[in-house]
């Protein structure tokens, strides 16, 4: 019997099927990490992306393929993590073009939307390197247009044989993944998502979400509140459907009857969070909008009786404040680089970074918490930059993203912001401030490999500068010498030094005193960052 076509709920079962494979091999993917460092999350923010996209549809099964298709998209949008979870929400946002206004799609159809997927990728993609899940994702779209198939069944099963010869070709493209021995990660994840769609498709399958997880990002302000301190005590969030309304004329609507408020939208899509004290007013004035999605109404007073506050998890509700000129988000980890942060004057901490990348809406929600006209983000992560560029996209507040791949890039940006000068003044200026800083870090190898002639074996201590690995040895002070060593020049005036959780105080003050005694015309700094993963973050400037 052929298959012919596709409908929403085939559609619906072949997403479903695809989270739920990929959640299930996300650690395979993860190993696929090219560098031998505890921070492979290439899966994780896949799968996590995907999910928060299927949580979307998880009730539009008798929906049609074009509507699934734009709720999937827009799900994985606002839920996507890391730079591979930014490209797969790009994929999901062209094979949704694809499908639009379609209530059941053939094969030449399907094929034409997975080629738009290829499409968005890369055209969110600065600088396309091939032997990515970029390369993969087109050769997808390429052998679909290219087949003959009108059974949709045959289609996709040519389309995941084309792609995982693709895969298998990434180590031929990139001489990093053939050093490695292992195909691009990325490619990996988004094969694994075709199978899932082709099994599903195949078996006529029907599935459950299963459950997975989200990572613990979560911003944070000083301290913990009190029961006293809740002025507004309904916890109040929901959606509105709608393509009439004014999220900003919406947000001036509840301005007055509470706090914490967060309007955001995109598209016909718009999502509210609002502590009140008259959830029925709130949601008789939304109403008027459109309708009404996903309705949460907690009592934080309860709650508060109930459970013990743990400050490394839940954000502080701040009192609003008067608008101000400018805000600043930073997103890092450890409770030392926190709070240097914070006494440079940033608002809102988001904690993340390696294995813990915050998604779109971490972001955005951190943005619409800070009352200011224009608002700085610094991801100081390089798999963080493209979430928080896909945020400043959708807000409707001006945000700029100060590209900090490194803690301490992010840190000197900060020290060199100056609030008499103009935005763009300021923006030339921190951008240009970090180019000057050089990153060095110490951290363990997590598995065996050999890399730029360096044989590296599990357990090995590594040094890396700019994220290279410079360094490979067995003592974490001796590795850390060697990349201050490799660092610094004639023109260096100052090294910092943060140390992580695994760090004994005393240890590190006898190794920064000798640091001093070493550069005795370099100021030496020293802070406890409190940082996993990573020994030591050192800076030279």
């Amino acid at each position: 019997m052929s298959n012919l076509k596709i409908n929403g709920e085939s559609f619906y079962y072949m997403m479903i099927n695809a989270n739920n494979t990929l959640e299930e091999q996300k650690e395979f993917v993860n190993s696929l990490n090219v560098f031998p460092v505890p921070d492979g999350d290439t899966g994780t923010n896949m799968s996590m992306t995907f999910n928060a996209a299927v949580e979307e549809i998880k009730n539009l099964k008798n929906e049609t393929i074009g509507n699934i298709a734009k709720t999937l998209a827009k799900g994985a949008l606002m839920g996507a993590r890391g730079n591979s979870g930014v490209i797969l929400s790009q994929i999901l946002r062209g094979i949704a073009k694809g499908l639009e206004g379609k209530t059941e799609v053939d094969s030449k159809e399907f094929a034409e939307a997975l080629m738009e997927g290829s499409r968005s990728a890369y055209k969110a993609v600065m600088r396309p390197t091939e032997g990515t899940i970029l390369t993969v994702v087109r050769g997808c779209g390429e052998s679909a247009l290219a087949s003959t198939e009108a059974d949709v069944v045959k289609l996709m099963e040519e389309v995941c044989e084309e792609s995982r010869n693709i895969l298998n070709k990434t180590p031929e493209m990139l001489p990093v993944l053939k050093k490695a021995k292992v195909v691009d990660a990325g490619g990996m994840g988004f094969l694994v998502i075709l199978n899932g769609m082709r099994d599903a498709l195949k078996g006529n399958v029907t599935v459950e979400i299963k459950e997975n997880k989200p990572a613990g990002v979560s911003s944070k302000g000083p301290q913990s509140i009190s029961e006293e301190d809740i002025k507004f005590a309904y916890c109040t969030e929901f959606i509105i459907l709608s393509n009439k309304g004014n999220s900003n004329a919406f947000r001036d609507e509840i301005d007055k009857i509470g706090d914490s408020i967060i309007v955001v939208s995109y598209e016909d899509v718009v999502k509210v969070h609002i502590h009140t004290n008259d959830p029925g007013a709130v949601l008789s004035k939304a109403v008027k909008l459109g309708e009404l999605s996903k309705v949460k109404i907690e009592n934080m007073k309860e709650q508060h009786r109930h459970l013990v506050v743990d400050e490394d998890i839940v954000a502080e509700e701040q009192a609003p404040e008067e608008l101000k000129k400018y805000g600043f988000i930073a997103v890092a980890m450890g409770e030392g680089i926190n709070n240097i942060f914070r006494d440079l004057g940033v608002d809102y901490v988001i904690q993340g970074g390696q294995t813990m990348n915050p998604s779109t809406q971490d972001i955005l929600d951190a943005v619409e918490k800070i009352n200011s006209e224009i608002i700085f983000v610094l991801p100081n992560n390089k798999n963080i930059v493209m979430a928080a560029n896909q945020a400043a996209e959708i807000s409707d507040k001006r945000v700029i993203v100060i590209p900090s791949k490194t803690i301490p890039q992010g840190i000197t940006a900060l020290t060199i912001f100056n609030g008499e000068v103009g935005v763009d003044e300021n923006e030339e200026a921190m951008t240009e401030a970090m180019a000057k800083v050089t990153t060095g870090s110490v951290t363990y190898a997590v598995r065996n490999t050999e890399m730029d002639g360096k044989e590296i074996n599990e357990g090995n201590i590594l040094g890396l500068i700019e994220g290279k690995i410079a360094e490979v040895g067995t003592d974490i002070y001796e590795v850390c010498r060697k990349i201050i060593e490799a660092s610094v020049t004639g023109e260096s005036e100052l090294i910092t030094v943060l140390y992580g959780k695994e760090c004994n105080e005393d240890e590190v003050n006898e190794f920064v005193e000798s640091l001093e005694e070493q550069y005795s015309d370099l100021d030496v700094q020293v802070y406890n960052g409190d940082q996993p993963l990573y020994y030591f973050i050192v800076s030279v400037e």
